[in-house]
């Protein structure tokens, strides 16, 4: 019988480093704001895209819909996100930052470019170059974008 070693496995390879640098971010965020990783994308993509749907963050951050729901509803607690329901279709909510909300992705967009900053910091220009092709290699590929 064949057998797989998960260390050596690209695939579980790759998953492995994208869970250990958001886990290492996430320090940044959850210190800053009390943010949980779905907050933060959320926070991220209305900030980024302006107005959004759930649905259209969901795709944008790859996260599922009650996830997204979760962290709509605790922005909104904070007064970080207003919903406007949809004029054709009220089963539909644009999402948008307040000012309060616009205030804290302010704040949050250096710390993050700083984060990766630093990450890219830790490996040499060659590996650098390396990975940021390979990375923009493998997306265009698999249709990320």
């Amino acid at each position: 019988m064949e057998i797989l070693e998960l260390e050596s496995f690209l695939p579980y390879r790759l998953y492995r480093l994208a869970d250990a640098v958001s886990r290492e971010f996430s320090r940044i965020y959850k210190d800053r704001h009390g943010l949980t990783r779905p907050e933060w994308r959320t926070l991220a993509g209305l900030g980024q895209h302006g107005t959004m749907t759930a649905t259209a963050l969901g795709e944008q951050s790859a996260m599922h819909k009650t996830k997204v729901s979760r962290a709509v509803a605790e922005l909104e607690r904070r007064r970080w996100l207003v919903r406007t329901p949809d004029e054709k279709d009220r089963r539909v909510e644009h999402l948008a930052l307040t000012k309060a909300g616009v205030t804290a992705y302010r704040e949050m967009v250096p710390l993050a470019k700083e984060f990766e900053r630093e990450l890219l910091e830790r490996l040499g220009a060659e590996e650098r170059a390396a990975i940021v092709s390979g990375v923009a290699a493998l997306e265009a590929k698999l249709t990320l974008g």
